[in-house]
């Protein structure tokens, strides 16, 4: 295993799940990382059809909400983020993904970053039909910061209480949002 593989592995290894289903998600990128050096998108939109993604979840943890982004193409509310680049580091792809996307300055909750949730989804709307493994990485953020979105990939940027999430029919949403929400509102063991 390559080193970069091997570094998205111990990551990988790191998280906690919150259910069966990311217990699931875990062992099933755990045993893909194991069988190929071949994570990482090298051509768009798919090649190969399997490849990494690191999310960015910016959170305002004072009043509890969720900065999400209207993606043109996905025809979802989705947290920012995008596709690892080969040999890069997940946490510099999701800081990348801030500046690119939100054009924010990322301040990561843990320190040194690493991700607090992990899903594989097929994708859905233009680019539909192959899977993301993502990996996603808290930021911490407040609703009055500045953000301009790329009008290219998103048609607005809100900020959503977790409530109103929650409450939010679930196909709007990353299919795995109401589940992020309630890792991370969850108490510390």
């Amino acid at each position: 295993m390559r080193p970069q593989v091997e570094l998205v592995h111990e990551l990988v290894r790191g998280i906690d799940p919150l259910d069966a289903l990311e217990a699931e998600h875990r062992h099933d990128t755990l045993r893909w990382l194991a069988g190929t050096d071949d994570v990482f998108r090298r051509a768009k939109p798919a090649t190969p059809p399997r490849h990494l993604v690191s999310y960015v979840a910016v959170i305002d943890h004072v009043d509890r909400s969720s900065l999400l982004v209207d993606h043109i193409d996905a025809g979802l509310w989705l947290p920012p983020g995008g596709h690892v680049e080969p040999d890069e580091h997940p946490a510099t792809a999701a800081g990348r993904e801030a500046r690119e996307e939100l054009t924010i300055d990322p301040v990561f909750v843990q320190d040194p970053p690493r991700p607090s949730f992990l899903t594989v989804t097929r994708t859905v709307g233009a680019d539909a039909g192959h899977t993301d493994v993502s990996l996603w990485f808290v930021l911490a953020g407040t609703r009055d910061m500045p953000v301009t979105v790329d009008p290219a990939e998103f048609t607005e940027a809100r900020w959503w209480t977790h409530e109103e999430v929650l409450r939010t029919d679930p196909h709007r949403l990353d299919p795995h949002y109401h589940r992020f929400i309630t890792k991370i509102d969850r108490p510390a063991p």
